[in-house]
């Protein structure tokens, strides 16, 4: 589990068609044989500890819905978060590091000492896409400012710390991003697929009362 929170920066590339190496030696020192760390959003698991990164494995499930699928094996910079420990605050909002998808970057534009980055995701993660609820952009946990297309476009204001410290500065029109709903949305879904058949209540009862 992470919470969105970009601890570092480190170079990541795909080693293998089942293998990548990340160095990242601010961030080594920290790590331990079976830890998990996000990459750009992705959990992996450390297999080996390198003197300036480690290796870790990725499976083809990995690889088809991420952007390591697509594109360039690397070197590319990447976004590091060790998992979240006991006690450790949460800044951000519940990541699983479990990808839903790939989206693209359609927009980008400085907004006073702000920037606005606007991306277009599959409908698949769009029904889980609202307003001023929580997205992870390559691993990095941002608030939805704006939503259009049912969710499939969407827009996140982006504070200066935030777009210094991780790779979301060195995006460009067009350039592809792993993207994570937020968990809860999906549990949401699944608990009232379950409960409709049995109780009668419908999406319509729930808007007609104020719940959705």
């Amino acid at each position: 589990m992470f919470t969105g929170l970009v601890r570092s920066l480190g170079t990541a590339q795909l080693i293998s068609s089942s293998q990548v190496r990340v160095t990242c030696p601010e961030l080594q020192p920290q790590l331990a044989y079976g830890d998990s760390v996000a990459v750009d959003g992705l959990c992996l698991t450390v297999v080996e500890i390198l003197p300036d990164g480690f290796l870790a494995d990725v499976s083809p499930e990995t690889l088809r819905r991420s952007t390591w699928g697509q594109g360039s094996p690397g070197p590319r910079l990447v976004n590091l978060e060790p998992a979240l420990r006991v006690g450790d605050k949460l800044g951000g909002h519940f990541v699983s590091g479990h990808i839903d998808g790939v989206g693209r970057l359609c927009e980008q534009a400085a907004s006073g000492n702000a920037w606005e980055l606007s991306f277009e995701v599959p409908a698949a993660i769009g029904r889980y896409i609202v307003p001023k609820g929580s997205v992870a952009v390559n691993g990095v946990s941002l608030t939805i400012a704006e939503v259009r297309q049912g969710g499939c476009w969407f827009k996140v204001a982006v504070i200066p710390h935030t777009y210094r410290e991780t790779n979301l500065s060195l995006l460009q029109v067009g350039d592809l991003v792993n993207v994570e709903a937020d968990l809860l949305g999906k549990y949401v879904e699944k608990l009232l697929g379950l409960a409709l058949p049995e109780s009668g209540i419908s999406l319509e009862f729930l808007a007609e009362h104020g719940y959705i």
